[in-house]
């Protein structure tokens, strides 16, 4: 199976459970499938938006109603009066989730309806993401790092009880784009070397043996992006710094296209690419909108300028329809088996 043939699923898939996400997606997609999340299911279908009663709940934090609403918030987490250094985050979820689903995929890897190469995906968004849209701003730096401890200590339990070569993490690097872009007002004094720091610690964590990736997004809440890329300039200035500074191997990119975006100038910036021989990438280039002939054209562009390329969608799928969802992974297979 080819990079052309092949495909990545972001992440949310909006089915009952993690058995029918990876019975419905291997069954459709089979080899052209690398790694096969979870599917985020249950109270996780909403990106991070289960993080937010896990944060409030923790010790010397506390939830209020905001009255400035903003993306995807309705209330925002405080540190609670006098409880400045006394803050300990805990139980984020992840660890028990990813435990939960593993059981699994293991068990059908071991009955054969997973192929025996396929990977255990498993998205994580980077600290910087509910500590941005969840947190006071006054707090932001504060909590940061607690987020963060907390999130990397799921981690490490992870990592000790999967396999190393049955594992790939990805982080999901979102809220990054909305700082880099001016629409989310930051505490970082230099943003990009700021981003480029955590994204790369964040990824130093990721053992040799697991597999890594990146997942580099404009957002999709209410299915619109929190802003409209003028190209990919920013997407591949991110790419290259990631290559050049981590001190291990990237095995994938994920990268957006918008649906309207059919223009030479949108993908031009992907000819300045610096990626390592091995290092696969995905453009999330199919719509439902206009299914697999658009997609072929957004294809045919992309490829004036990158000639290898996996395909996806622009973000994980957990705000469709799930009636839609088989659908729609028939729609990357189609797509896949029409490239070379």
């Amino acid at each position: 199976m080819t990079l052309k043939q092949s495909v990545h699923l972001v992440g949310s898939v909006p089915l009952n459970t993690a058995a029918d996400v990876f019975r419905t997606s291997t069954r459709i997609l089979g080899k052209r499938l690398k790694r096969v999340p979870d599917g985020e299911t249950g109270e996780r279908k909403n990106w991070i938006g289960w993080q937010l009663p896990k944060i409030a709940a923790c010790a010397g934090l506390q939830l209020y109603d905001q009255p400035d609403k903003g993306y995807g918030r309705t209330e925002l987490v405080r540190i609670s009066p006098g409880c400045q250094d006394s803050v300990q985050i805990r139980d984020l979820g992840y660890f028990d989730a990813a435990m939960t689903s593993y059981a699994v995929f293991a068990q059908a890897k071991a009955e054969g309806s997973i192929n025996s190469a396929c990977r255990f995906q498993i998205c994580l968004p980077t600290p910087l993401a509910p500590i941005q849209l969840y947190v006071q701003k006054a707090d932001q730096v504060v909590l940061e790092p607690v987020y963060e401890a907390a999130l990397l200590t799921e981690l490490a339990g992870i990592i000790t009880e999967i396999p190393a070569e049955e594992l790939a993490i990805q982080w999901d690097t979102a809220v990054e784009f909305g700082v880099l872009e001016g629409v989310f007002p930051s505490y970082l004094d230099n943003p990009f070397e700021d981003i480029i720091a955590r994204l790369i610690r964040l990824g130093e964590y990721v053992p040799e043996g697991a597999e890594l990736g990146y997942h580099l997004c404009y957002g999709d809440s209410g299915h619109k992006h929190f802003s409209e890329p003028d190209d990919m300039s920013k997407l591949v200035a991110v790419a290259n710094r990631l290559t050049s500074d981590l001190s291990r191997n990237i095995n994938w990119l994920h990268m957006p296209v918008p649906r309207e975006r059919h223009d030479a100038a949108y993908y031009r910036p992907l000819k300045d690419l610096r990626l390592a021989a091995d290092t696969e990438i995905y453009l999330g280039l199919i719509h439902t909108t206009d299914g697999a002939s658009g997609a072929a054209r957004r294809i045919d562009v992309a490829q004036e300028f990158l000639t290898e390329f996996g395909i996806a969608t622009e973000c994980g799928l957990g705000r469709r329809d799930p009636e839609s969802i088989p659908d729609l992974l028939a729609l990357h297979a189609q797509v896949a088996d029409s490239q070379d």
